[in-house]
């Protein structure tokens, strides 16, 4: 899947954007509907990727080494697809670290082409934060470090290379990054990681007839594919043993929203989103994921029984016809739960699961706009030696974030996490009351956040804001900004020196 065998990805998504606007007008076309409920065998056990935290070196830092490389797996028995991976063959090992540790992580890159690896969701400096400016080139090395600052919580790595993320992701780099804290064992969560404590990372692919992974562009989102790997696993089952079972769900789709629920209709616990644990457990029977938001759930299950983790049609906002076309009718069945004929037993959650501290926006120093419409932010288009926004060291902030399309988008901040004030002026639901890093932005709502910005100041280097739907962000759909120790004394040019990427 080279990059030079793809249409450019703008064209592409505005050439989709036409066709479905003509689509929703007309109603002639009829979009190919994707529905593998009650379909699927589930005949290999669920690969759980390797737990991984590393060696802690004599000066207390902890180290972990990733190669990145190409590889090949088969997915199915016989057929070999190309693939890329970090330690393996296709994504990466789970890397688990407590908080207040200094983590040191060695990456090297084995692949022909650079590529950098992004800590989505990860409190850090921004020359650690592995976005587009942080390149490693083919041969090169590059070792971040920092203090693990933040909340007990389910990350996730991955490269952001500008106008490349979408195909390295689907190639398979990506692995998840657990922060830990001695503190949250007393709540008596299931923590046996690979036990009752499982990653589910979820990603659609479209194979060729020779094996391969393609990116075959449907609607205005980007590469939409027609079957599920969980883990890198086709058709996947998960033994289980105990009576309840923690599923980190990330969604690490390139474009596809999921709407995660059970075959049964079975309740079952929410009890964390993508920067820590609600505060209380909240019971549901769906949670909708659009690309790079993770959910902590907590499933029951009963002796001998065989439920199945589905994604029903998710709500797009949008009209039938433009949201079919999107993968807004589409169905998966993604993971059999096979419990066993005798379970261990698993204590009640807690009620209380961690004390969230509101951020309160009379305190705010700025309130920005981020009017997302077509495939720009604020009318701009990425420009690697632009900042678009400047924000002082400890500034608390109000981001205003608009879609203003009958399409969908997501919007990612990196280094922070931030509270959801309102939808529309509505109280957030309760899937969007913790720390988030993303939000599903759906079809002309409005999103208030409020976020704070500190530790770190660079005015030579960014962080990104950004849509989530890969294709949408290759196409310039991105925004960078700078924190820096004085605004008033800091250049109102916004212009970054020279950067030559490399490491």
């Amino acid at each position: 899947m080279p990059a030079s065998s793809r249409p450019a990805v703008a064209a592409v998504l505005s050439a989709a954007l036409a066709a479905a606007a003509l689509t929703g007008c007309s109603g002639e076309q009829q979009p190919t509907v994707v529905d593998t409920s009650g379909r699927i065998e589930f005949s290999r056990p669920l690969v759980i990727p390797p737990l991984d935290r590393g060696t802690v070196a004599e000066d207390g830092v902890r180290e972990f080494d990733l190669i990145a490389d190409e590889g090949s797996r088969e997915f199915r028995p016989g057929v070999s697809t190309p693939t890329w991976g970090f330690d393996g063959d296709y994504l990466g090992p789970t890397l688990a670290a407590n908080v207040g540790e200094r983590v040191r992580i060695r990456v090297d890159n084995r692949l022909a082409v650079p590529t950098t690896v992004h800590w989505h969701g990860m409190h850090l400096p921004a020359r650690m934060d592995g976005g587009p400016h942080q390149l490693i080139e083919p041969g090169g090395q590059w070792s971040p470090t920092w203090v693990i600052d933040q909340e007990p919580t389910t990350l996730w790595y991955h490269p952001h290379p500008h106008g490349e993320t979408e195909e390295q992701v689907e190639m398979g780099l990506a692995g998840l990054f657990l922060l830990e804290s001695p503190g949250t064992a007393a709540l008596g969560l299931p923590d046996r990681y690979g036990i009752d404590d499982v990653p589910v990372i979820v990603q659609d692919k479209r194979f060729t007839d020779d094996g391969g992974f393609t990116l075959q562009t449907r609607g205005f989102v980007g590469s939409l594919g027609d079957e599920l790997l969980v883990n890198g696993t086709l058709a996947p089952y998960l033994d289980v043993t105990t009576e309840a079972v923690r599923l980190r769900l990330l969604n690490g789709s390139s474009a596809r929203t999921y709407d995660f629920g059970f075959d049964d209709g079975r309740s079952f616990d929410l009890i964390g989103t993508d920067g820590g644990l609600l505060e209380s457990p909240y019971r549901t029977d769906h949670v909708q994921l659009s690309p790079g938001e993770r959910a902590e759930i907590v499933v029951r299950v009963s002796p001998g029984e065989r439920p199945v983790l589905r994604s029903n049609p998710p709500d797009l906002g949008m009209q039938d016809v433009l949201a079919a076309v999107n993968g807004g009718a589409d169905r998966f069945d993604v993971l059999q739960l096979r419990a066993a004929n005798t379970l261990e037993p698993s204590p009640p959650l807690p009620p209380v699961l961690a004390d969230i501290p509101r951020l309160d926006p009379m305190y705010a120093v700025e309130e920005r706009t981020f009017e997302m419409n077509g495939l720009q932010i604020n009318g701009r288009s990425m420009e690697m030696d632009h900042v678009n926004e400047m924000v002082e060291l400890g500034a608390l902030e109000v981001w205003v974030v608009e879609n203003r399309m009958a399409f969908p988008h997501s919007f990612h901040v990196h280094d922070v996490q931030f509270q959801v004030l309102d939808v529309d002026g509505r109280p957030p639901p309760p899937e969007l009351a913790g720390w988030k890093d993303t939000i599903n932005a759906r079809p002309d709502a409005r999103y208030r956040l409020i976020m704070r910005f500190e530790d770190y100041a660079d005015p030579e280097t960014p962080y990104m804001y950004h849509c989530h739907l890969l294709a949408h962000e290759d196409a310039g759909m991105m925004g960078q900004f700078t924190v820096v120790e004085d605004a008033e004394a800091a250049t109102s040019e916004l212009q970054l020196p020279d950067h030559d990427g490399s490491h």
